[in-house]
């Protein structure tokens, strides 16, 4: 088998990759009381769960559904606003449902973030509905003239 630099690359990725995620674990369970590696095993195993549990059969029958109401020409910019959508709103939870905040110190969370993340969906939103036009007005245009065979 012939090496290559490409493979040579990805070894070497590979070996970075391994190294970065070993000074991590070790970092992990030596630091005990600034990480709490039980609390950290929970998390993950949650994580894991929740995803193999509720996230991947909710992708699977959203992705059905899809295939389902919206035709082939728009349904990749819905997949897409959806991604968006859910990947906004799940990295702004903390913020727009008010953890970490505190009632006598109202600067630690300032912001109206349950408005502004209704405003950023609705931009991704106007703007997948503004795609779907386009394509629409694009393929009626192709319809509209095409020759006439009859």
């Amino acid at each position: 088998m012939k090496t290559t630099p490409a493979l040579v690359l990805r070894g070497l990725l590979a070996a970075a990759g391994l190294a970065v995620l070993g000074y991590g674990i070790h970092g992990l369970l030596t630091m005990e009381r600034a990480t709490h590696p039980l609390q950290a095993a929970r998390w993950l195993i949650g994580g894991i769960l929740i995803h193999d549990l509720v996230a991947v059969p909710v992708t699977a029958v959203v992705g059905l559904l899809l295939t389902r109401l919206v035709r082939a020409p728009y349904r990749a910019v819905v997949q897409g606003a959806l991604l968006v959508s859910a990947a906004v709103a799940l990295a702004s939870l903390p913020l727009w449902r008010g953890y970490g905040g505190s009632p006598d110190n109202p600067t630690v969370n300032p912001l109206p973030y349950g408005r502004n993340l209704a405003i950023v969906l609705g931009a991704v939103w106007a703007g997948a509905a503004a795609l779907i036009a386009v394509r629409a007005a694009r393929a009626r245009r192709r319809l509209g003239s095409a020759p006439d065979t009859s």
